[in-house]
């Protein structure tokens, strides 16, 4: 009993990311909703704003699967947030002003982001040019030609098939109404696999001689996770079911899992960050790995760009407009290395998922915007500090 107790505590100082992250994300849920219960007796947890928590942070979570593989690779993007913006605008004079089919916006603007990523991953890649000035000028470029393209002015309204990319729903399709059957069906069927994923994993560590993790804290894992799901699965039911950019996440959340976690590509530029010489030694070509990582980047920014004005039924200016401090926020808090080579795909959404419900319940509570801007920086401040401390240790 002695020897499973101290097999715990040293896996979980062994992971004291991971955990640490999933453990601040359950505290700061539990936190607001008993403050916004007993302040404004409102319910924090109601299926309507659960729906709007998905809905207000989808673009943060698709850039930030992103942005993670470019931290991971020992750079950065700052020009994400204009790019956003520029590609929200093409769309809006693509769908708007010429009358282009939404099934002829779509892979045009995603093709527009590709070449926007494979521009400055170019520079970045094979002129070694370091990237914060190269996304830095970046950011200014599209800022600028954003605002040519709109001739200053917002462009909109979309029409109802472009607005669906964020605020569409999954019908059901049991026809049953309220709950949505249809929706719960799929959560479950999403906990059943987050499970059968994690079990699967455990025993594959066992065959390849890894000590896996105590079965106490996979099963007190698998079973949070899965109520969470459950719960969430639940409320969204009870409302209008499954939005469409919940979907979207889904399942750019599980191929990137699935990338960086079981393809050679993917561990190779995990190799890449954590020390370029000896993955170039190793005979990985890691310029091309940096530069597809910036030709990715710009996809998701430009996917992102387009649920943004899908969102806000029109392309504006402003859109844009600082998200690119709220992503690599994510990643960071989401138990990201700023010196590379370390971060998970579920530790970053799990990272957007505590920015995404800081947002919102201080927005609930009425907290300047201010304060909201000194809180959101103190926990990033503080997230690197943990990183450093945990390397140091």
């Amino acid at each position: 009993m002695m020897a499973e107790k101290k097999g715990i505590g040293a896996h979980l100082g062994g992971h004291l990311r991971e955990n640490g992250m999933m453990m601040a994300l359950v505290a700061i849920v539990a936190f607001f909703t008993i403050i916004v219960k007993v302040v404004l007796d409102v319910d924090f947890l109601s299926a309507q704003n659960i729906t709007n928590l998905f809905l207000q942070n989808s673009y943060v979570i698709i850039m930030a699967l992103g942005m993670l593989l470019v931290i991971v690779a020992g750079h950065i993007d700052l020009s994400v947030g204009s790019v956003v913006g520029f590609t929200g605008a093409v769309a809006a004079v693509l769908t708007v002003n010429l009358d282009w089919p939404v099934i002829a916006v779509v892979p045009t603007c995603l093709l527009v982001g590709f070449v926007i990523g494979a521009a400055q991953g170019y520079w970045i890649a094979y002129w070694r040019i370091p990237s914060f000035i190269v996304t830095l000028a970046g950011m200014l470029v599209f800022r600028g030609l954003t605002l040519w393209l709109l001739n200053g002015q917002n462009i909109g309204p979309f029409p109802k098939t472009f607005q669906s990319l964020s605020t569409g729903f999954i019908p059901d399709l049991f026809a049953v109404g309220k709950p949505n059957v249809t929706a719960i069906v799929v959560v479950a069927l999403a906990a059943a696999v987050v499970i059968w994923l994690g079990w699967r994993a455990r025993n594959r560590d066992a065959e390849f001689g890894i000590e896996p993790e105590p079965m106490v804290i996979f099963a007190i894992r698998n079973a949070v996770v899965a109520a969470a799901l459950m719960f969430v699965g639940y409320k969204l039911a009870s409302f209008r079911g499954l939005p469409n950019v919940v979907v979207i996440l889904s399942i750019l959340t599980v191929l990137y899992a699935f990338f960086t976690e079981n393809t050679t590509t993917g561990r190779r530029i995990y190799a890449l960050g954590g020390n370029e010489k000896a993955a170039k030694l190793s005979g990985i070509k890691t310029d091309r790995l940096v530069f597809l990582t910036f030709c990715n980047m710009g996809v998701l920014a430009a996917l992102a760009g387009m649920i943004v004005a899908a969102r806000l039924n029109s392309s504006t200016p402003k859109a844009g407009g600082g998200f690119e401090l709220d992503v690599i926020a994510a990643v960071f808090i989401g138990g990201a290395s700023m010196s590379g080579g370390v971060g998970k795909i579920i530790g970053v959404v799990v990272g957007a998922l505590i920015m995404g419900v800081m947002n919102n319940g201080m927005s609930i509570l009425g907290i300047g915007i201010d304060y909201q801007q000194v809180i959101k920086g103190l926990v990033l401040l503080a997230a690197v500090i943990f990183d450093v401390y945990n390397k140091n240790k």
